[in-house]
Order: structure tokens, then C-alpha cells, then sequence
């Protein structure tokens, strides 16, 4: 059946990387297979999806962290990819990228066109070339920032996997404490406060 390529964007640590790496474990005995693409790579796409295309195979091109300055050349290959170019779309592959922006092209105040300026004669159409850029993926998956609950609802429930002796309350306000001190609410800093539980916990070596 035909795909959608999505866009996961939203405040950082949020879980988009993990919710596509994720795809992978969930499909891979049905023929999903991952290939991820850094920005610098970008360019090669074009190759790349035409090596695929023949591949009884699925695949989702995974770019993590995307964003784009002006005149980039990734820029230009991955929206021939998402548009279509002269050759037809490979059916066996989406594209999956995630990114911090909700418009993925860096864009500038001066750069928004005033009546009576100098400069380019169609300057809004530019504009809008750049802030539309993002609705080329079909689907656009939105992650907010957690409150206070869901992140520690991520925490109790990753130290009940991990086996924490702690108190409900102490893991509480050690949990809060943390996301203060840190990177705030996320389901990353969750992890990496009861990875950092585990170790302080652990039973220390006998010495001899």
C-alpha cells in the first residue's frame, strides 16, 4: 500500500529518534530494513533510492536532526525525493526525518519582504518556498514538551524495569531535583537520571 514520508519534529529529547529506531525491532521480520542518512549525505539520495528501488524490500530513509540553511544542496536533493523527480517514485521507500524545527529551512527577519524595499520582484514567493518546505511530508507528527506527570510517569515506570530501591517519594523528588539541575522534563533526561540511579545503587566491588 502507498506510504506517507513523516516529519517528527518538537522539543528535544522527546522520544522521535527512539519512536523510528523503534519501527525497526516492531517490523523488520515483515521486510522494513532502516537506512540512515546524515545531513552532510543528503545529496546522494537520489542514488541511493535508485539502488533500493529494486529491493523486494522496505525501507525508510531515517535523517536525524534536520534543518537547512539557504542554497544547501541537501536541501535540493530531498525535495526531489519528496516531490517526485523525472523518474517515478520508488514505491518501497518513505523518508522519516526528525528536527527541532518546525520549519525546516532557517529563515531570517530581513528576509521577509516589505512594500516599497528594493530586492527580488517576487520575494513572498521565496518566502513561502521556505516555510513550506516541511508540508512535502505527509505527515507531520508533533511532540510536546512533557509536563510534569508524564515525566514521572516515564521515570517511575523505567525504574521499576531497572529495579530501583527507592521509595515512590524519594524517587520523586530525586526525579523533579534532576530535571531542575539539567536538561528539564523529557523522556531522555528520565533515562539518563535512572541510568545514573543504577550506577550510584549499584553494590560496590569487595575490596580485598
Amino acid at each position: 500500500m502507498p506510504a506517507l514520508h513523516v516529519l517528527l519534529y518538537g522539543s528535544r529529547g522527546s522520544g522521535k529518534s527512539s519512536l523510528v529506531k523503534g519501527l525497526l525491532a516492531a517490523y523488520q521480520e515483515r521486510g522494513l530494513r532502516l537506512v540512515e542518512v546524515g545531513k552532510a549525505e543528503l545529496i546522494e539520495l537520489p542514488s541511493i533510492i535508485e539502488k533500493l528501488r529494486a529491493s523486494a524490500l522496505k525501507f525508510i530513509i531515517f535523517v536525524d536532526d534536520l534543518s537547512f540553511e539557504e542554497d544547501n544542496d541537501g536541501f535540493k536533493a530531498l525535495k526531489v525525493v519528496l516531490e517526485g523527480g523525472v523518474t517515478a517514485k520508488a514505491s518501497n521507500v518513505v523518508v522519516y526525518a526528525t528536527s527541532n524545527r518546525r520549519h525546516l529551512v532557517r529563515e531570517w527577519t530581513e528576509e521577509r519582504p516589505r512594500p516599497g524595499e528594493q530586492g527580488e520582484v517576487h520575494a513572498w514567493d521565496t518566502f513561502q518556498e521556505k516555510l513550506s518546505f516541511s508540508d512535502r511530508f505527509g505527515l507531520t507528527l508533533t511532540f510536546q514538551p512533557a509536563n510534569q506527570e508524564t515525566y514521572l510517569k516515564i521515570v517511575h515506570h523505567l525504574a521499576e524495569e531497572a529495579q530501583i530501591s527507592l521509595s515512590d517519594a524519594e524517587l520523586t523528588q530525586r526525579a523533579c531535583q534532576w530535571a531542575v539541575r539539567y536538561n528539564g522534563r523529557s523522556g531522555r533526561t528520565a533515562r539518563q537520571f535512572i541510568d545514573f540511579l543504577q550506577a550510584e545503587l549499584a553494590p560496590t566491588s569487595p575490596s580485598f
